[in-house]
């Protein structure tokens, strides 16, 4: 005799996630209702809500946002599509994270460098070297990333951080990269190329202000250590 599985439309339509997000709010959901929500579907094994809850006994939310695509459809009833759908869902949140609306972000101080750049570096695997290039009222005009991987003085080359400056007429530059160790203490390279982007920017004529290392809740600014 075949095995019975109840199928979301076998549900009274008042106890569906969708439905009763719509009249209760997302709040009043848990957190597997509102992924079934975004994957719509499960599989021929399971209903979406069963899926789920899988999903979510295997990983818990902060797991499930760090890992990739490949990482994603290797979970069981997770094919390409869902797997977009997932890491989609998480990169709006950490967008939103340091969304400003109508406004430039203004650097002020590190802790305004790591507020910016933390939720969108804080899940990194390998290490992400961004370049903020600022007007002369310190607004963020434009923000870049320069290389992903291992950071080294060939990776890092002033002409490749300095040309998206020059393109938007900056008037200084603040550059930040992150450890996926945790710990934001500075390594003898990251020191090096630090000198080496501030010789650089002294002939150009763009200032670069700071160097910001982001570590696990924590940073370290070359700046504030005497560096620059």
């Amino acid at each position: 005799m075949q095995e019975y599985r109840l199928r979301i439309l076998d549900m009274q339509k008042e106890e569906r996630p969708r439905e009763r997000l719509i009249k209760n709010g997302a709040d009043a959901l848990s957190d597997y209702e509102l992924l079934a929500i975004i994957l719509r579907t499960g599989s021929r094994q399971e209903n979406v809500i069963n899926l789920c809850q899988r999903i979510l006994s295997e990983h818990n939310l902060k797991q499930l946002s760090t890992i990739n695509i490949a990482q994603l459809m290797k979970i069981h009833g997770i094919k390409e599509s869902k797997a977009a759908q997932i890491a989609a869902c998480f990169e709006i949140a950490r967008r939103l994270e340091s969304f400003r609306e109508g406004v430039k972000p203004k650097i002020n101080s590190p802790e305004d460098v790591y507020r910016l750049i933390y939720p969108r570096l804080r899940e990194q695997k390998r290490e992400n070297f961004i370049e903020l290039c600022l007007d002369t009222k310190n607004q963020v005009i434009r923000e870049e990333t320069v290389s992903v991987g291992s950071l080294n003085a060939n990776i890092v080359h002033p002409r490749e951080v300095f040309k998206t400056a020059l393109a938007v007429s900056a008037a200084h530059i603040i550059v930040v990269h992150n450890h996926p160790s945790g710990d934001p203490a500075p390594s003898r390279e990251d020191i090096e190329i630090t000198k080496k982007l501030m010789e650089a920017g002294k002939i150009i004529g763009v200032e670069v202000l700071d160097h910001v290392i982001i570590g696990d809740g924590r940073h370290f600014s070359m700046k504030e250590a005497g560096h620059i």
